[in-house]
């Protein structure tokens, strides 16, 4: 096993929802790190954990970004990071895996399935040989106590439940 620190300048954390119920809000959150122990090249048995500042949240709307922000969602003043720590890793294939973990937010702590692919390896530059995956997942945001939402006058909600996230991670040696 290696320790890898995640580059925050060549990895996204982000997500998307549905909005009125007929299209897609994307966002992302700019500030996150992950202790990962793990041999890049087959993940069973490493160890990995995820670490995101809720306040960093960036739908490139501030309106939209402060009510998230606030108590009808994430509450970020009381609950200021959302958490993940791999339980299970599974190899699928050669380079997919299928990694479970405790999804922490709001103090609200439940499973989660992401697909992960291992995208390889390379050396930058510097000389410095990094890796990197590509993960996907979902969760339905009212099992975490993000419940607000708002009913349109047409039928439906603001709001969709499912929410799909996105990772891209590239990693060096710690």
């Amino acid at each position: 096993m290696t320790k890898y620190v995640v580059d925050p300048t060549h990895s996204s954390v982000g997500f998307q929802a549905k909005h009125m119920m007929i299209s897609k809000v994307k966002g992302h959150f700019d500030q996150f790190n992950a202790d990962l122990d793990i041999n890049p090249e087959d993940l069973t048995g490493g160890n990995i954990r995820f670490e995101v500042d809720i306040a960093s949240i960036d739908t490139n709307n501030d309106d939209r970004d402060n009510h998230l922000r606030s108590a009808d969602f994430f509450d970020a003043e009381t609950y200021p990071k959302m958490t993940f720590v791999a339980t299970d890793i599974q190899k699928e294939d050669d380079d997919e895996y299928k990694v479970t973990g405790d999804l922490t937010i709001r103090d609200v702590t439940k499973p989660v399935t992401f697909e992960v692919d291992y995208n390889g390896r390379g050396t930058n530059p510097w000389g410095v040989e990094v890796v990197a995956f590509e993960a996907e997942g979902k969760i339905n945001r009212k099992d975490f106590g993000l419940n607000w939402n708002q009913a349109l006058e047409t039928g439906g909600v603001l709001v969709g439940e499912t929410i799909k996230i996105h990772l891209e991670i590239e990693a060096n040696p710690a």
